[in-house]
């Protein structure tokens, strides 16, 4: 018990102790600050790190020297696409459409089956042909048997007649008998032609159900359903269709402008021209003037001009918008003349920005703004006259973000 006191001493704390010294420095909130500062400066940079912009390039291409055009216009004109073979196709009688075998934009055959008329009547009256001329030919034979027996009889007569044992008067019978029967061998024989010639027009009849195409070309118009009565003359009402379809041959397909009178003078037979069509305004046609159509059109002070494609292609379509322009005659180069040459890319490569025609240089991995001076487009292609060499790749159909100096990545 005497050690009692002194263990309680032992556990008492000894506040009058100094206590442990702290490290030196001000304490933690240096480094807190700096590390504020490293992430504050990651994220900034993340947030405005530069994405590339996907673009597709195409490389810019020497232009063949004596490209340029064969001529120079004097004088802009617009029309029409025409055909001169096109046919609205129809039966050769009436009747009720049993069946429609075309569709728009199908390519027919000349005398390939477009549709079919319910052929019962027609039907009807060839079997009754058929039978006729069974009837007929039967008849032929018939008659004919009867006067190989009345040639027979007649020989007999004679014979008999020549020696008296008979009245001449028998052979006279005899004779006439057998002249009847060749007669009514030659009527029965004329009777069998007909017979034949009403089944040839019956199964006319019968062809006539079936209405085929006139001409090769392309079916542009389904104008008959089946069960609809069909007829080759208008029946004064709305449920008579008078034609099944409309057949256009394309390879007839040319131009009609409607030049003013006043520069008609400018236009010659086989003259060059350029025909541009509204569907495809980067497309040059060579064509050629066919004839100027010898009238005017009083109320238009125009005359009609037709014109030739000199190419033919499946985009050219009847009644499509065309412009074109009439091309003088090329005036032969000079013997030192030097070739004219430049430079091609994809008309989509050049742009409009703040009014200046450029186009997008791509050159490590940046795309550089560059002004041009372009030209005329052929087939998809602008011709370049100053600001890009061959072998430069360009940007196609640049988008509106895209900026000068911009990063792009190029993609197939």
């Amino acid at each position: 018990m005497n050690n009692s006191p002194d263990l309680l001493n032992q556990l008492r704390i000894d506040r009058s102790a100094a206590p442990p010294p702290r490290p030196a420095g001000r304490g933690p909130w240096p480094a807190i600050a700096v590390a504020a500062v490293v992430l504050v400066a990651a994220g900034a940079w993340w947030a405005l790190r530069e994405e590339p912009l996907a673009v597709r390039t195409a490389a810019a291409q020497p232009e063949a020297a004596g490209t340029a055009s064969a001529g120079t216009s004097v004088l802009d004109a617009s029309g029409y696409v025409t055909a001169r073979r096109i046919a609205t196709v129809s039966s050769k009688v009436t009747g009720k459409v049993l069946e429609v075998l075309i569709e728009e934009g199908q390519k027919v055959k000349a005398g390939e089956v477009l549709a079919r008329l319910e052929p019962t009547d027609a039907d009807a009256q060839r079997d009754l042909s058929a039978a006729q001329l069974e009837a007929a030919r039967s008849n032929v034979t018939g008659i004919a048997a009867q006067l190989k027996l009345a040639d027979q009889n007649l020989v007999r007569m004679r014979d008999m007649a020549a020696r008296k044992l008979v009245a001449t008067a028998m052979l006279d019978q005899a004779q006439a008998e057998r002249d009847a029967l060749a007669a009514q061998l030659q009527s029965a024989r004329s009777n069998l032609q007909v017979a034949v010639e009403a089944l040839a027009l019956s199964d006319i009849g019968v062809d006539n159900t079936v209405v085929r195409a006139p001409f090769d070309g392309v079916i542009t118009v389904k104008a008959a359903q089946p069960g609809e009565i069909i007829s080759p003359m208008s029946a004064g009402g709305g449920f008579t269709r008078t034609g099944i379809g409309t057949v256009v041959d394309m390879d007839s397909l040319e131009i009609q402008v409607d030049v003013n009178e006043a520069f008609i003078g400018r236009v010659k037979p086989k003259q060059k021209v350029e025909a541009v069509l509204n569907a495809y305004p980067d497309w040059r046609i060579p064509a050629e003037v066919i004839a100027i159509v010898p009238t005017a059109d009083r109320s238009k002070a125009t005359v009609k001009v037709r014109i030739a494609f000199k190419e033919k292609d499946e985009r050219v379509v009847p009644d499509m918008g065309v412009r074109v322009s009439f091309l003088e005659e090329a005036k032969p180069a000079e013997a030192n003349a030097p070739a004219i040459t430049g430079v091609t890319v994809p008309s989509e490569a050049v742009v409009q920005r703040e009014g200046k025609t450029v186009a997008y240089v791509v050159r490590d991995g940046r795309a550089s703004l560059r002004e041009i001076e372009a030209g005329d487009t052929r087939d998809g292609q602008r011709r370049i006259l100053r600001g890009l060499a061959v072998g430069e790749q360009v940007v196609l159909a640049p988008p509106a973000e895209l900026a000068d100096g911009g990063k792009v990545a190029v993609t197939p």
